[in-house]
């Protein structure tokens, strides 16, 4: 589905697919921005950050919907991993959160996936801010109730804001300006920002999610007090379209559609949410997950492997197209992958040392040998996003920004257009690894006995290639030799899940792999990502550890740009800084997402430009074609 800046956050789980809101429930404004006094508040029906709103107050639903998809049917699904935790505030922090747990809930408003950066209501009908964007007011549903009956109420959103920015280090910083949440009426909750100018805030707020203050306050079967600091397996409340039907903990868990659900006429949810039941099975092997697709254990496998689509599904209902093999365009979304040293350890601070480390990673035969040829090297942190990446000589606006930290940044920001080193023949790996080698000199290294020493201390440089995916070990096993060949003493090591999760959390690594998503439109996400103010703080987004005032300056202006050529350049900007101090080792990306399915689902005709397969919230179980598939068995 389409990429939100709140998925930035919720690693492991899908928030952009929930229900999004229609017309119905007292709907006002017009959706764009008007003057507002103290007194008579403008209410919208949407807010966009920039741009138009699309659909109007009254629309009927959205356009890449099918209004007479049936209801009924099974979906399931691959989850990766395992899972000991349904509590979504501490995701991050604590356990394994179910990332489907997720789906059980609504916030007060999410995206369209037919457009960039645009947030329709979902618990909430009405939104109302000042054009100062000093504060905003969410006006919520009478009709929206939580699954037990009870209303959601303002306390609850209040109750919600408190509990993600206590307890969820990554929550903390996102919602960091906003000062206060207060109720100022039956059905009304104001957010007020320690600061004006902040365009997105208001859009952030909405992208909260609400839990039940009544439940979490309450006491579970045994009556013992819940604690929303703490993990927990008992099922939690919900207000959302799907409810916990069942679940096996580390191994399976199945949503089912709730029928009286509140929100099932809203415009927004018509065409949607088609399933009786979503079911997803954990694997922590992609070995065993594809024959688990094989067998029609599963219905629906997202390949993130190039080995694997390239070899995996020659089997015979592929060729009988009973299995069907599809990829979907990605628009929505960037992203930089990379291998990420530590710059918490002193070994990792010098830039010539992590620059080094990207001469000597041979991506071109990697990708020759390993990948089919399927990738492209990555080569901005906004990956994907063509108006955000940072190419050639920085001009215009962008230039105007960076002149503010000139004396901040590495000169070659002004000076060269940023390229990753090329590989893939004997020579140019001997002239990258040779200047892998002239780097690590001039950082205080030197090759004794044909090993990399430091000369102040006399000990070898040394690291870990730290994995939690065992399929992971032939990546890090290529970049090995390398490595070694420079001198370095290089050891790979897989860890289960659980032992990543916390040495990560706790900076306790040298190297891992780590990807960072990147909306149509960054922002206060990337103090999450950059920001000094994240690199200490367990659980961050911030896993470089990057401390950097240039950088911390030029999120700042990506976060109050005044318009879009302003994000535009700011971005820019920020992305060109990161480069050339060389946090990272970009990896590789792949413009589509790579699907396999079991033929017995329909979609709509025309699928949302930001949505990539939409499934399974706007797709529906086909009965006719699952008894064709089941004659062929």
């Amino acid at each position: 589905m389409a990429l939100t800046r709140r998925d930035l956050l919720l690693t492991g789980t899908a928030a952009a697919t929930l229900p999004a809101l229609g017309s119905v429930g007292g709907l006002s404004g017009v959706g764009v921005a008007h003057a507002q006094s103290a007194n008579e508040p403008t209410w919208r029906h949407a807010l966009s950050l920039f741009g138009q709103i699309k659909y109007p107050a009254d629309f009927k639903r959205f356009d890449y919907v099918n209004p007479e998809a049936p209801k009924g049917g099974v979906a399931r699904q691959i989850a990766v991993g395992t899972f000991d935790n349904f509590n979504i505030v501490v995701s991050g922090v604590k356990g394994q959160v179910a990332g489907a747990v997720a789906f059980i809930y609504e916030s007060l408003t999410t995206a369209s996936l037919d457009e960039v950066s645009t947030e329709y209501g979902a618990l909430a009908e009405a939104v109302s801010h000042p054009d100062d964007f000093s504060f905003v007011t969410y006006r919520l549903r009478p009709q929206a109730k939580w699954h037990d009956g009870k209303p959601v109420t303002a306390d609850d959103v209040i109750f919600s804001l408190d509990s993600f920015k206590k307890h969820h280090p990554q929550y903390s910083a996102y919602y960091s300006h906003v000062t206060k949440a207060e109720k100022v009426g039956e059905r009304e909750v104001k957010f007020v920002f320690d600061a004006p100018g902040n365009r997105e805030l208001p859009q952030i707020v909405g992208q909260l999610t609400v839990l039940p203050k009544h439940w979490w306050e309450g006491t579970d079967a045994q009556g013992r007090k819940r604690d929303v600091s703490a993990t927990t397996l008992e099922v939690p409340l919900g207000s959302g379209p799907y409810r916990v039907k069942e679940f096996v903990a580390g191994r399976s868990i199945a949503l089912e559609r709730v029928k009286d659900y509140w929100g099932r006429d809203l415009a927004a949810n018509v065409g949607r949410n088609n399933f009786d039941e979503l079911r997803y099975e954990y694997f922590r092997d992609a070995t065993v997950a594809i024959e688990a697709f094989k067998a029609d254990q599963v219905d629906w496998r997202t390949e993130n492997s190039a080995k694997n689509w390239a070899t995996a599904y020659d089997f015979p209902a592929v060729t009988e197209k009973r299995v069907i093999l599809e990829e979907f365009a990605n628009r929505s979304s960037g992203v930089m992958q990379a291998f990420v040293p530590n710059l918490r350890r002193a070994k990792f601070k010098d830039p010539r040392v992590r620059r080094a480390l990207n001469y000597a990673f041979d991506f071109e035969e990697m990708n020759k040998q390993i990948f089919y040829g399927q990738y492209k090297r990555i080569s901005s942190y906004f990956d994907g996003i063509d108006e955000l990446m940072a190419t050639g000589l920085p001009q215009g606006k962008e230039l105007e920004i960076l002149e503010t930290v000139r004396a901040e940044v590495p000169p070659e920001v002004f000076t060269t257009a940023y390229t990753n080193p090329v590989g893939g023949s004997p020579e140019a790996v001997r002239d990258n690894l040779r200047e892998a080698l002239r780097l690590f000199k001039e950082a205080g290294y030197e090759v004794r006995e044909r090993k990399l020493i430091d000369v102040k201390t006399g000990a070898q440089f040394s690291l870990e290639l730290l994995n939690s995916d065992p399929s992971f070990e032939r990546i890090t096993l290529f970049y090995k030799p390398s490595l070694e060949r420079l001198g370095i003493a290089v050891s790979v090591r897989t860890v289960d899940p659980t032992q990543y999760e916390n040495r990560t959390r706790e900076w306790d690594f040298d190297i891992v792999t780590n990807s960072w998503g990147e909306s149509q439109s960054p922002g206060n996400e990337q103090r999450e990502f950059w920001s000094s103010k994240t690199a200490d703080i367990a659980g961050s987004r911030n896993i470089t550890g990057i401390k950097n005032p240039a950088v911390d300056k030029l999120i700042e202006r990506v976060i109050y740009a005044k318009g879009r050529d302003d994000l535009v350049a700011a971005t820019k900007a920020l992305d060109r800084v990161l480069l050339w101090n060389h946090y990272v080792v970009p990896q590789w990306t792949y413009t589509k997402v790579r699907t396999a399915r079991w033929d017995r689902f329909g979609r709509p005709a025309e699928l949302p430009k930001y949505g990539q397969s939409g499934f399974p919230f706007i797709w529906w179980y086909d009965a006719d074609k699952a008894a064709r598939i089941a004659k062929k068995s």
